[in-house]
Formats: structure tokens, C-alpha cells, sequence
């Protein structure tokens, strides 16, 4: 079933708790308010077969930074961008050739500050209300795009956390193939929790942080 807006039930409860919102909710580190470099990510919530998903994708095993880790589709805002909002949708149709008319933006996330990259990141929510088949654009760039149900990320078996050598430690998803760690991965898990989707999981399975990425192929993902 959809609400008056025309998104889905399930949607409701996290949208509800995303008015409240902080920056502390997903990290301890606070954003700098003058400095970082802006960029946005698109977290695109679906449907497919009745079941939620969200839009992730792989990046190439070959990039100087990032290799062959998931995220959300996103990157730096250009001088062109309104706004985060536009980064987001910007980034999505040039890394897996999303169409920004099927997207319902639901609202901004508090921005995100990642200290190893410099990037000040605002997370935008969004409804895929028109699914179409994506793919990578560029395979230079993009190896892999996937659709993964939430079930699946809930699921307390595909659920870990990574170990960084200097001794962090952060959430993380093995699901289809993808382990999602990293930024992505925290962002994702401090939503689950905030929708009320997320299911006691082991903390103490844990594993290194991986040291090269897995091989992917490229493919494109029905709608």
C-alpha cells in the first residue's frame, strides 16, 4: 500500500524519524562547518516483488581510491549543482544511468564528514517510484550494480562487523556477492535501525578490513 505522497507504507516510520535526525545519530565524528569538500550520495529505496531494496553498486577494481567497494551512487558536487540533491541525482545518471524523473527525493540527511577522504557527504533519501534496468555506465569507473533487499541486509547471517588495522571497528553486510562496509555500510545500518527493520545480529563476528577487492561483473539490473 502508498500513502497520499504515493510512497509506500513501510517508508513511513523511518521518514518520521528522519525529522529528528543528527549528525551523531550516524557518526561520532562532528562535520566541520568550514571546511571538506561537498558530495552527496543517493540512498534510492525500491520495490521489486513487493519486497524494499535499496540501489547499490560496485565500484571498479582498477580507481586510485575506493577500488572495488560498494556505496551508494554519489560523488563531489560541481559548480553547476543547486544543490545536494542534485549532486546525488547527477552522480546516479553518470555512474549506473539512472533516470532522476523516476526518483521522489524524501529529504536530506545531516552531512557527513569522512576524514580520509576531506569530503563533507549529504546523504540524500530517496523513493524509486519508476524502476527501470540501470547498469554501469562506465565499467572504467562502475563494475557492478545491484539491487539488495533490505530482508536480506537485515538478515542477522549476513551481518558482521569489519576491523580496520588501526583498530576501528564498523558495520557491515555480506549479501549477493558485496561486502559493504565502510561509510556505507554505517549510514546504512544507523537507517535500518532508525526504520525499525533491524534484527539483533552477532557483534562478535568480526573480519579484517579487506585488503583487495573482490572480482565483480558487470551486468544490468532489470527494473
Amino acid at each position: 500500500m502508498t500513502d497520499g505522497n504515493g510512497t509506500p507504507d513501510w517508508l513511513a516510520p523511518l521518514l518520521d524519524r528522519l525529522r529528528d535526525a543528527r549528525v551523531e545519530d550516524f557518526t561520532r565524528l562532528p562535520t566541520p562547518t568550514d571546511s571538506g569538500r561537498p558530495s552527496a550520495v543517493l540512498i534510492l529505496l525500491g520495490e521489486h516483488d513487493g519486497e524494499p531494496d535499496v540501489l547499490m553498486l560496485q565500484r571498479a577494481a582498477t580507481l586510485r581510491t575506493h577500488a572495488g567497494q560498494p556505496a551508494f551512487p554519489g560523488g563531489a558536487s560541481d559548480p553547476g549543482d543547486a544543490d545536494a540533491v542534485a549532486t546525488a541525482l547527477r552522480e546516479a545518471q553518470e555512474e549506473v544511468d539512472l533516470d532522476p524523473a523516476t526518483v521522489t527525493v524524501l529529504a536530506d540527511l545531516p552531512p557527513l564528514w569522512i576524514p580520509v577522504s576531506g569530503f563533507v557527504v549529504t546523504p540524500v533519501l530517496a523513493w524509486w517510484h519508476a524502476p527501470h534496468a540501470v547498469h554501469p555506465k562506465d565499467p572504467a569507473e562502475v563494475a557492478h550494480v545491484a539491487r539488495l533487499p533490505i530482508a536480506e541486509l537485515v538478515d542477522p547471517d549476513n551481518r558482521l562487523q569489519i576491523r580496520h588495522p588501526s583498530g576501528w571497528m564498523g558495520p557491515a553486510f555480506q549479501v549477493r556477492g558485496m561486502l559493504v562496509w565502510g561509510f556505507t555500510a554505517g549510514v546504512l545500518s544507523a537507517l535500518l535501525e532508525m526504520a525499525g527493520w533491524a534484527r539483533p545480529w552477532p557483534r562478535d563476528r568480526i573480519a579484517d578490513m579487506p585488503t583487495s577487492p573482490p572480482p565483480t561483473g558487470t551486468e544490468d539490473v532489470p527494473a
